[in-house]
C-alpha cells in the first residue's frame, strides 16, 4: 500500500510540474489576471480525467485475463516513463507567454487537457494498469494511488502557480531544473520496476 501511495505522489508530481499546454496556461492565466485564475486552470484535470479513468479500467479489466496483453501495455507505459524521465532531466527554463491568453480559465483549462493525448496516453499504458492490480482484491490501495496522484498534481500545479504569482523568475531558476532532474531520476528509476512487470506478466503467457 505505501508502494502504491509513493508511486501516485512521484507521477503526480511528475505530471504537475513537467512542461506542458496545461501548465503553459496556467502560468500565462496566473500572470494575465491573478491567482485564482490560475488555480481554475489547475483543477481542470479533475473533471477532465475521470471519464478517461473509467474507460482505461474498463478496457483494460476485459484484457486482465490476456496476460500479453497487459504484459505488452505495461512495457509500453514502462517506456513512457523512461522517456517522461529522460525528458525532465533534459528540461530548460520556461518562457513565459501571455499574449494568447483568454478569460474563462476553468473552460480552457478543461478543453486544453482534454484535447491533450497526455492524460489519454498516461492512463492506458500507466496509470489504468497500475490502478487495476490496485483494485484486484480490495479498493483501498486503488483509491490512495488517486487520491495522491491527484493531490500532487493539482497541488504541484497550484504551488507553481503562487511561485508564479510573486515572482515569474521562478521557472527560469534553478530550483526549479533541480526539482525536475530529481524527478526525472525517480520517473527513470519507476520505469524499471514497470519493465520488471512486463516481462513477469509476458513470461505467464
Amino acid at each position: 500500500m505505501i508502494r502504491t501511495i509513493f508511486t501516485g505522489i512521484i507521477l503526480g508530481l511528475s505530471a504537475g510540474v513537467s512542461p506542458g499546454p496545461l501548465l503553459a496556461l496556467m502560468i500565462a492565466e496566473t500572470l494575465r489576471h491573478d491567482i485564482k485564475a490560475g488555480i481554475r486552470v489547475a483543477l481542470a484535470p479533475l473533471i477532465t480525467d475521470f471519464p478517461i479513468i473509467v474507460i482505461s479500467v474498463f478496457v483494460l479489466g476485459h484484457f486482465s485475463r490476456f496476460h500479453l496483453i497487459l504484459g505488452c501495455i505495461t512495457l509500453a507505459g514502462a517506456c513512457l516513463v523512461l522517456f517522461l524521465g529522460y525528458d525532465s532531466l533534459r528540461v530548460k527554463p520556461i518562457e513565459v507567454n501571455t499574449t494568447l491568453v483568454r478569460q474563462r480559465s476553468l473552460l480552457k483549462g478543461v478543453a486544453v487537457n482534454a484535447l491533450s493525448p497526455h492524460p489519454y496516453l498516461f492512463w492506458f499504458s500507466v496509470g489504468g494498469p497500475i490502478l487495476l492490480k490496485s483494485l484486484e482484491k480490495d479498493p483501498t490501495p486503488g483509491i490512495l494511488f488517486l487520491c495522491s496522484f491527484y493531490f500532487f498534481l493539482v497541488g504541484s500545479k497550484v504551488a507553481i502557480a503562487l511561485l508564479v504569482n510573486r515572482s515569474r523568475s521562478f521557472l527560469q531558476g534553478k530550483i526549479y531544473l533541480v526539482i525536475m532532474k530529481i524527478l526525472g531520476l525517480l520517473l527513470i528509476g519507476f520505469s524499471f520496476f514497470l519493465f520488471q512487470e512486463g516481462l513477469v506478466l509476458l513470461l505467464h503467457t
